[in-house]
């Protein structure tokens, strides 16, 4: 537990990315959604009118950064805990501190950095400090907070999703190390390695400072400069990763091929282009949410199992991380170049999307409607609802859609894979329907 304020003999020691970090509003860059201006955080700031919230996002996105810039524009005592080294133990401490604060009229933050690794009992502790006023709350996660985060403690916060940084975003942090260290007036880099070194970084801020100044250390000084190129970078890098993502055009193209290799069942040159992207040092994560959406645009219900192994895919992805999921990806990918395909729901969604764009005004029928009150009963809501159940079949003849689409049909089965079997159950459906018409 300490307070966010170091003097300047510490700062020397500390790393570029430590000793970039900023202390205001207008040094931070990206979240405009959530500290651009008039957003809700920004004006908790300026109003000195914190309240409890929990910031979730991938590493170097400036979520701790955005915690210690509301302690330094605020009027609070601030206090960090991490989940990591502390437990109830320092929590009690830390809560009679904030008492004390309290009752000399004092507000007090605690930042927990790895929220989501506190256990049911030290998440607990916080809850009743937090719920009369003790303490002001601010956790940090890389997890979903619905899932790692005390349902209780979660109700009582606010949850504010921290994106990637864009690659713009990244070489304005880059520029600004470089014009604010003195020691950095020697190094000349252009703009073309600058966006490597962004790049290469996947949206982590911390990690393109890191870069940069491993780069910086070990260029040699010549004529008094330290000059680095795209030539030297790949030399120190030790790979052509330079070679990718220029101006996102060769990222862009290599996630294209993969996608059609897959879906022209090609394994082979599926497995390629993944490899391309992967060895260049592309997110892992990001080619797995690519193959999530593959799963459901371009296999579907032809094999309802690919969702299943592309979803599980990206957990292994997550827990493993590079190198370790690279296979986890190759057999993915190859499970989907080998799946039965069919377009059917994304074109079906794409049908039912543009009506229901067209058709906002259009009433759910009253038989759809639940009948809460006396009042609902009198307008007609639920009358001649039929239940499914009470049928022997548990289908009934009954319209769904509204009446003015009351005879679109927007999922249209193929026979490939178990589309077939989804087919023959929608005509006997039909055939079922058509009965109870009769009746």
């Amino acid at each position: 537990m300490n307070t966010i304020f170091d003097d300047q003999e510490q700062f020397e020691y500390k790393p570029l990315a430590e000793k970039m970090r900023p202390t205001t509003l207008e040094d931070f860059f990206g979240q405009e959604n959530i500290v651009g201006p008039n957003s809700q955080v920004r004006k908790m700031i300026e109003l000195d009118n914190i309240t409890s919230m929990i910031f979730w996002g991938p590493p170097g996105v400036g979520k701790t950064t955005l915690a210690k810039i509301i302690a330094k524009q605020t009027s609070s005592n601030f206090y960090e805990l991490s989940a990591v080294t502390s437990g109830v133990k320092e929590i009690k401490e830390l809560i009679e501190i904030a008492k004390y604060n309290k009752a000399n009229n004092k507000k007090t933050i605690v930042f927990v950095d790895e929220i989501h690794r506190f256990n049911k009992i030290e998440q607990d502790a916080f809850l009743p400090h937090v719920e009369n006023g003790n303490i002001i709350l601010i956790g940090a996660t890389t997890e979903n907070p619905s899932f790692e985060v005390n349902s209780a403690l979660l109700s009582r916060s606010k949850v504010y999703v921290l994106n990637s940084l864009s690659k713009e975003n990244i070489t304005k942090i880059l520029k600004r190390a470089l014009k604010e260290n003195e020691e950095y007036k020697n190094v000349e880099i252009d703009e073309e390695s600058l966006n490597i070194i962004a790049n290469i970084s996947n949206g982590d801020a911390r990690v393109s400072l890191n870069t940069l100044e491993n780069i910086i250390n070990i260029t040699p000084i010549k004529k008094n400069k330290r000059t680095i190129t795209t030539k030297s970078l790949e030399e120190t890098l030790q790979s052509k990763i330079f070679l990718y993502d220029k101006n996102g055009e060769e990222h862009y193209n290599l996630i294209s091929a993969l996608h059609k290799s897959m879906r022209n069942s090609d394994p082979d040159a599926a497995l390629y282009y993944l490899a391309r992207m992967l060895e260049a040092g592309e997110n892992p994560l990001y080619i797995a949410r690519r193959l999530i959406r593959f799963s459901s645009e371009d296999i579907g219900l032809a094999n309802p199992n690919a969702l299943v192994q592309a979803t599980s895919t990206y957990n292994a992805c997550h827990y493993n991380g590079m190198p370790e999921c690279n296979v986890n990806l190759a057999q993915l990918v190859v499970y989907l170049s080998l799946s039965p395909k069919s377009n059917s729901l994304y074109v079906a969604y794409t049908n039912v999307a543009k009506d229901a764009r067209n058709t906002m005004e259009e009433k759910v029928p009253l038989h759809l409607r639940n009948a809460v009150t006396n009042l609902d009963k009198e307008l007609g809501n639920g009358k001649n609802y039929k239940y499914a159940h009470d049928f022997e079949s548990k289908i009934t003849n009954m319209q769904c859609l509204p009446d003015k689409l009351k005879d679109k049909k927007y999922y249209h089965p193929t026979v490939s894979g178990r589309e077939k079997e989804f087919k023959e159950i929608l005509k006997k459906i039909e055939t079922i329907k058509g009965r109870n018409d009769k009746n």
